[in-house]
């Protein structure tokens, strides 16, 4: 792995400074940084819509209660 990522830096560094793809590759870079950024956000916002809101404390109170007489 070692080996593999210091290759991809190399390689990399290699295109954005010594080749004309260099405009293309960090267009391409920032694209999947802000896209995933985004996406993070888009999934965290979808869970929070999706999950369902958290019983009323008097609700979890009465159901403890029912569960500790149960249980005698």
């Amino acid at each position: 792995m070692i080996v593999l990522s210091i290759s991809i830096i190399i390689t990399y560094g290699w295109i954005v400074f010594f080749t004309e793809w260099s405009t293309f590759l960090l267009q391409l870079t920032g694209f999947i940084a802000v896209a995933g950024v985004f996406g993070v956000l888009a999934f965290i916002g979808y869970v929070l819509v999706r999950t369902p809101p958290p019983k009323p404390i008097e609700e979890m109170e009465e159901s403890l209660k029912d569960l500790e007489g149960s249980e005698s």
